[in-house]
């Protein structure tokens, strides 16, 4: 009875390591391979298409204390140099330089590695003018990631507003049906309604960017932005990569 006892306790412990070494392997292979396809997510080339229109420098009403560009400028100067570790990142700024309200869009430049300094250096040089052409300003973002044959990953900051007569969301339709795999995630930085309000508490928070279906449409993620800290979080949840463990 005790060889019998100790047989089978045996043949426990071999079936035991058996099945470690038979599901280890499967286990293991499912965690990389899910860990692959995180990583190569966030670490593909992207896009960040930053608002520079007139608006960016209202302040003195609905709750905005001081320009939206400087605590924008912070976020960046924050988020931007941990996220260009591990991603080529490319710029579109749209609102100044243009020859009249809607054509300044500027392709400042393509996905480059290590491209924090020129990311930090465009912003803090932005003087915001014009209006918000920010429709053509993801196209423009969309072609040159060359959206319909490649994985595309844009992030838009906005006030919210489209002013040149884009359509937004066509744009996302077409995103959506003629990209490999494109994505936009849009942040709505200090959204205001279209009207003027003394009554400021009335309109924190509760309006979003015309934009947000740009991301509804593409699977992206839709964040408004009161704050600094919110602002540099949503960039670095938006293109930075999240650790697994």
């Amino acid at each position: 009875m005790t060889e019998l006892l100790v047989d089978r306790a045996a043949n426990r412990s071999t079936c035991g390591h058996m099945t470690m070494r038979v599901l280890f392997p499967t286990i293991l292979a499912a965690f990389c391979a899910t860990h692959a396809v995180a990583t190569d997510k966030c670490t593909a080339d992207a896009m960040i298409v930053f608002d520079g229109s007139g608006s960016m420098a209202e302040m003195g009403f609905n709750d905005i204390s001081e320009p939206r560009i400087f605590e924008a400028r912070r976020a960046v100067a924050e988020a931007v140099p941990e996220i260009a570790q591990t991603r080529r990142l490319g710029l579109v700024v749209y609102g100044p330089n243009g020859e009249d309200e809607c054509t300044g869009l500027d392709l400042r430049f393509p996905p480059t590695a290590n491209a924090a300094g020129a990311v930090i250096d465009a912003v803090n040089a932005l003087e915001p003018s014009g209006s918000t052409p920010l429709t053509q300003a993801v196209r423009i973002a969309a072609d040159e990631l060359q959206y319909k044959t490649k994985p595309a990953a844009i992030v838009l900051v906005t006030d919210g507003k489209e002013t040149c007569g884009g359509l937004p969301c066509a744009l996302a339709n077409e995103l959506h049906n003629e990209g490999a795999d494109t994505t936009v995630h849009v942040i709505g930085f200090k959204v205001r309604s279209q009207f003027f309000s003394w009554n400021s508490q009335s309109d924190r928070g509760a309006p979003e960017s015309v934009a947000r279906c740009l991301s509804d449409q593409t699977g992206g993620t839709y964040t408004n932005a009161e704050t600094l800290d919110q602002l540099t979080a949503a960039l670095r949840a938006t293109l930075g990569c999240k650790l697994l463990f």
